[in-house]
C-alpha cells in the first residue's frame, strides 16, 4: 500500500504548481473550483492547508475503526478524491461502497481518473452534485473535510441533519475545518502563524493576499464552539476533536448507537 502522504502527490498527468495568485491583479475574482485550480489543487492543497497529510491519516484510522458491514461511505465536497482514497485503503471488506460527491466539474472529472487508475475492492461512485441535494443513506462514515466552510451558513445545521440522520447507529462524520478563535489576540497569532506556514512552502505576501481576498465571503469559518454546538444540536455525541495544527482542526462526531 502507497504511503498516505503519496495521496495528495501528483494526482493527474498535468500536476502544475500552484502559482495562480502569483502576478498582480487589477481585480481578484471570488475563488472558484474551476479548470485553473484543480490542476494546481494538489500542490495548493498541501501548501495552504497545515497538517494535510495528518488529516488523511486520521480519517484512514477513523474508517478503519467505524467502518460497518453492507455499509457506505461518504466524501462530500471530495474534490480530487484524497480523503475518498484515504477512506478505500482503510476499509477491508468488499461489501461497501464509496460515494464521492463534488459540484466542480473539472474536480469530479479528475477525481473519476484518479479512482479508475488507483483500482481497489471497494467500489467508489463519483457524483457531480450539489452535497445539499445529496441524499445520504445507509452511512457508515462520511467526511467534510473542509468542505463546510464553504457552505452558507444558514445551511450548515440542515445538512448536519442529513448527515445525522442517514448515518447508521454508532456512525461517524469526520469533519475538518479551518477555524476562528474566540479571543481576537489569539485569533491575530494564528492567522501570523498561518501566513509564516505558506511562506515557508513558497507562497510570497502578493499571492497570499490575492488568494485571501478570492476566499473572502467564500470560505467562511466559524468558532470551535459553534461547531461543537451545533454538532451536539444535530444529535451527535460524543463530539471529539481529533487532530489540529494552528487554526486548523479535525472533529469526530458521533451518531450514537
Amino acid at each position: 500500500m502507497p504511503p498516505l502522504y503519496a495521496l495528495v502527490d501528483p494526482m493527474t498527468e498535468k500536476n502544475r504548481p500552484d502559482t495562480l495568485y502569483r502576478a498582480p491583479r487589477d481585480e481578484i475574482s471570488p475563488f472558484v473550483f474551476d479548470e485553473q485550480v484543480a490542476d494546481v489543487f494538489p500542490d495548493m492543497i498541501q501548501r495552504s492547508v497545515p497538517g494535510y497529510h495528518a488529516t488523511l491519516s486520521v480519517i484512514s484510522t477513523v474508517t478503519a475503526e467505524y467502518v460497518q458491514p453492507h455499509s457506505r461511505l461518504y466524501d462530500l465536497g471530495c474534490s480530487l478524491g484524497a480523503a475518498t482514497l484515504a477512506m478505500r485503503r482503510a476499509v477491508r471488506s468488499d461489501d461497501c461502497e464509496i460515494i464521492a460527491v463534488d459540484n466542480s466539474a473539472a474536480m469530479v472529472q479528475r477525481c473519476r481518473k484518479l479512482m479508475a487508475r488507483e483500482g481497489g475492492a471497494v467500489p467508489v461512485r463519483v457524483l457531480e452534485q450539489d452535497i445539499l441535494e445529496t441524499a445520504i443513506e445507509n452511512a457508515a462514515v462520511v467526511i467534510l473535510n473542509y468542505t463546510l466552510q464553504f457552505i452558507p451558513a444558514a445551511q450548515r445545521a440542515d445538512l448536519l441533519s442529513r448527515i445525522h440522520a442517514g448515518l447508521l447507529p454508532g456512525g461517524v462524520l469526520m469533519l475538518s475545518e479551518k477555524i476562528v478563535l474566540e479571543d481576537e489576540q489569539e485569533n491575530a497569532t494564528m492567522n501570523v502563524l498561518h501566513r509564516r506556514f505558506k511562506r515557508l512552502n513558497g507562497y510570497d505576501d502578493l499571492e497570499i493576499a490575492q488568494k485571501r481576498a478570492a476566499l473572502e465571503n467564500v470560505l467562511v469559518p466559524e468558532t470551535l464552539a459553534v461547531h461543537r454546538a451545533r454538532l451536539k444540536s444535530t444529535g451527535f455525541a460524543p463530539v471529539l476533536p481529533c487532530l489540529q495544527f494552528l487554526n486548523f482542526i479535525t472533529l469526530m462526531a458521533r451518531k450514537p448507537g
